[in-house]
């Protein structure tokens, strides 16, 4: 137990420095994307007479959107794997015993999985941040842009996810 607190302490201070921006943000910035409107105030300002789909089935997203959705739940995995990720290495790093019971258990096919799992998401979340870096010097951000880095985007992460596999088995 004594381990995993331990390897906890970094990804504890690196979130309670992430809240501490947050609550920054919001108090010096409470209304930056209300365009001045207090939440409450902005919520009265949306047309309440619009038609309202609650069926989520029925949407079809473009391809971009997918591809950014896809990107958040790769950020959203490994937001959980590097506290498991922690713990191995603080354990590899214990003795010459445990590194060795370590390298024994990542024999196992469950294991070998779940580090698959965790190498695509780590790969895919690069190859998005990538393309949102391109964005961000103003490369491709037109819709047709747009489409096709979503496209380059899904193939590399595919690739990417592909070669994990190989690296991993």
């Amino acid at each position: 137990m004594t381990i995993i607190c331990r390897a906890l302490k970094p990804v504890q201070k690196l979130y309670s420095v992430w809240g501490f921006f947050l609550s920054l943000r919001l108090t010096l910035w409470p209304k930056a994307k209300t365009g001045g409107l207090s939440p409450y105030e902005s919520v009265r300002a949306v047309n309440s007479n619009r038609p309202k789909n609650l069926d989520l089935t029925t949407i079809e997203l473009p391809l971009p959107a997918k591809a950014s959705i896809i990107h958040r739940v790769s950020g959203f995995i490994l937001f959980f794997a590097v506290a498991f990720m922690l713990c191995a290495l603080a354990a590899s790093l214990e003795s010459e015993q445990s590194f060795a019971d370590l390298k024994a258990a990542f024999d196992n096919g469950l294991v070998k999985f779940i580090t698959w799992g965790i190498l695509s998401a780590l790969g895919y979340h690069f190859v998005a941040g990538v393309k949102h870096l391109l964005m961000d010097m103003g490369i491709g951000e037109t819709k047709e842009g747009g489409r096709t880095g979503a496209i380059i985007t899904l193939v590399c992460g595919v690739i990417v996810i592909v070669l994990a596999g190989v690296w991993v088995w």
